[in-house]
C-alpha cells in the first residue's frame, strides 16, 4: 500500500502563464514582487478588486481577480490570498492548505502559488516547501471504497514559483516523504476492518522493508512461546490472528539506544463479551490508529533517511465476543510475569500494550519509549478534541513532546500521574486489575496501568482518541483519519535524536 502524495513543482518566479495564480498578501495589504508586477499588466485590476474587499485580509480569505481575455500575463484567473500575519514555519504549512482549499472549490486541476512574500522568519526556500506541504497534505483523499471520486475534487499537482526553487525542491524531498507517512497513517485508520485484517495490517508494515526498515513478525505460536498472556487473551475471541510486529530504523550510531516507538493495533473493538452499544462500534476500526501512526512514522523517517535509531513495535489484535472469549473476571498472566484480572474486556488496548512495552523494553533497550494508543473516551471527556493526553514518567521528555507538538499543531495536554492512580490497579485475585473505579479519572489509571510495564525507561504515553479521527473538516485534512502523531515524531527526532 504506497503513499499516494500529490505531485508539486518548484519553479523560479514569474509573471506570466496560464490558468490560475495564487498570490499572497499579508496584514498590509500591500502588492510587492510577483503580485506587483501582475497589478501593473493588469491596469491596477488586482489592487481594486483587493479594496473592494476591504482589506487587510485575514489569513485564508481570497479575493478572486477574472482577468481580461486579452491579457497579456496568459493567466485566466489571478486569487489574492490572505496570508495573515507573523507567518512562520507551522502557519506556512496551513497556508499551503488553504491554498488546496480554495483550488479544490475552484475545480483546479493545477494550481501555481507564487511564494514571493517576504517573511522575516521564514527564507524564501522554507516558506515554499511549507507551502508545498501543506498542499499535500490537504489534498490527501480516501476513495478506495467508493465505486468512483468525487469529480468536485480534482486538484492533481501544484506549482509552487519561488527565487529558491532548487533550494526548496531539496527541503521538499524530506517533507514529502513525511506527508507519505502521514497519508498511509490516514489509509489505515479509514479502512474499514474487513478491509484492513491484521494480517493485511503486517502486509502493509513488511512494504517498509523497500525503505530500509527491518520488520520481525510475531505470530501466535511465537508469541505463546515467550508468554505474551495478556495480548493473546484480548484475541482469543476472534478468528483473525494477532501478532507483533517489530520495525528497526538503523538511521544512527551502531551503540546509540533508540528512540522505541509502541503502537496500539486493535483493528476492530466490540468490546469482547463486555460488549459496547451499537452506537459506539461504528467507528470502532479506528482503534488501530496508534499501530497506524507508528507504521506512517517509521516511514516518513526511513524514507528521508532520519540520521537516528528507531524502532516501532505495534501489537495486532482484534477484540470480538464468542464462546472462546475472554470473560470478565478472567486472569491472564503478561509477558513481565505480572498477573491481571480482567474485569472488563473493553478495557482491551492496556493489555496488548501491556506486553509489547515489555517486550521492546527487554529486547530493544530503547533510550525512551513512546506509545501511542486510542485508550481511553474519559480522555475525550477531559479534554475534548483539542490535544491529545500525554502521560510521562520523565520530564524531559514530555518537555520534548509538548515542544514537538506546539511546532506541528499536534498539540498535547499532560495529564497526571501518581500513585493513587495505581492504587486503584491493585488486584484482587491477581496482581492488577485492568479498571479503576467507575468514573474517577479513567485516562490517568489507564496510563498508570501502562507505567506498570516500562520499568525505570523514560516513557511517555500520548491518548490519542480524540484526535485520530474527526468527523469535522481539520485544516490539515479531511474528515476520518487524521495521521495524527506522524508529523509529531517526526519533529521530536529533528531536534533531538538525529546526530
Amino acid at each position: 500500500m504506497g503513499a499516494q502524495v500529490m505531485d508539486v513543482r518548484f519553479e523560479g518566479l514569474r509573471a506570466t502563464g496560464s490558468g490560475t495564480l495564487v498570490l499572497l498578501m499579508d496584514k498590509s495589504g500591500d502588492l510587492t514582487g510577483t503580485a506587483a508586477i501582475l497589478d501593473e499588466s493588469l491596469a491596477g485590476l488586482i489592487r481594486r478588486a483587493v479594496d473592494l474587499a476591504s482589506p487587510p485580509l485575514d489569513f485564508g480569505q481570497a479575493v478572486d481577480v477574472v482577468c481580461p481575455t486579452d491579457s497579456t500575463t496568459g493567466f485566466d484567473r489571478v486569487v489574492v490570498l490572505g496570508a495573515g500575519d507573523d507567518l512562520d514555519a507551522g502557519k506556512a504549512v496551513e497556508l499551503g492548505a488553504a491554498v488546496a482549499r480554495l483550488a479544490s472549490r475552484l475545480k483546479l486541476e493545477t494550481v501555481t502559488v507564487a511564494a514571493d512574500l517576504a517573511v522575516p522568519k521564514l527564507t524564501p526556500a522554507a516558506l515554499a516547501a511549507g507551502l508545498a506541504e501543506g498542499v499535500m497534505l490537504r489534498t490527501y483523499r480516501f476513495d478506495a471504497m467508493k465505486s468512483k471520486a468525487e469529480p468536485t475534487r480534482s486538484t492533481t499537482s501544484a506549482v509552487v514559483l519561488t527565487s529558491a526553487a532548487a533550494e526548496a525542491a531539496a527541503e521538499s524531498a524530506a517533507r514529502t516523504a513525511l506527508v507519505g507517512g502521514v497519508h498511509i497513517a490516514r489509509d489505515l485508520v479509514n479502512r474499514p476492518a474487513s478491509s484492513l485484517d491484521t494480517t493485511a495490517f503486517v502486509e502493509a508494515a513488511q512494504e517498509l522493508e523497500a525503505l530500509g526498515v527491518s520488520v520481525e513478525v510475531l505470530d501466535r505460536d511465537a508469541m505463546a512461546a515467550l508468554g505474551m498472556g495478556a495480548l493473546l487473551g484480548v484475541a482469543r475471541g476472534s478468528a483473525m490472528p494477532p501478532y507483533t510486529v517489530v520495525m528497526r530504523w538503523q538511521g544512527g550510531g551502531a551503540g546509540e539506544a533508540p528512540l522505541a516507538l509502541v503502537g496500539k493495533g486493535v483493528v476492530f473493538d466490540s468490546g469482547g463479551l463486555s460488549l459496547k452499544p451499537a452506537k459506539s462500534m461504528e467507528t470502532m476500526k479506528c482503534d488501530m490508529a496508534g499501530a497506524a501512526a507508528v507504521l506512517g512514522a517509521m516511514h516518513a523517517l526511513a524514507g528521508r533517511k532520519a540520521a537516528a535509531n528507531v524502532v516501532g513495535a505495534i501489537g495486532l489484535v482484534e477484540n470480538m465476543p464468542a464462546a472462546n472469549a475472554q470473560r470478565p473476571g478472567d486472569v491472564v498472566t503478561s509477558l513481565s510475569g505480572k498477573t491481571i484480572e480482567v474485569l472488563n474486556t473493553d478495557a482491551e488496548g492496556r493489555l496488548v500494550l501491556a506486553d509489547v512495552l515489555w517486550h521492546v523494553r527487554q529486547t530493544v533497550e530503547p533510550g525512551a519509549i513512546i506509545d501511542f494508543a486510542t485508550l481511553t473516551g474519559a480522555i475525550i471527556v477531559a479534554l475534548g478534541y483539542e490535544h491529545a493526553g500525554l502521560f510521562a514518567n520523565d520530564e524531559a521528555l514530555a518537555e520534548r513532546i509538548v515542544a514537538a507538538g506546539a511546532a506541528t499543531g499536534e498539540t498535547v495536554w499532560r495529564m497526571p500521574l501518581g500513585s493513587g492512580y495505581a492504587k486503584q490497579l491493585e488486584g484482587g485475585v491477581a496482581d492488577l486489575r485492568n479498571i479503576g473505579r467507575p468514573g474517577q479519572a479513567g485516562s490517568s489509571v489507564a496510563a498508570a496501568f501502562l507505567e506498570a510495564f516500562v520499568g525505570d525507561t523514560p516513557w511517555a504515553h500520548l491518548d490519542i482518541a480524540a484526535t485520530s479521527f474527526v468527523d469535522s473538516d481539520p485544516p490539515l485534512g479531511t474528515k476520518g483519519g487524521t495521521g495524527w502523531g506522524v508529523r509529531l515524531v517526526d519533529r521530536l527526532v529533528r531536534d533531538h535524536y538525529e546526530r
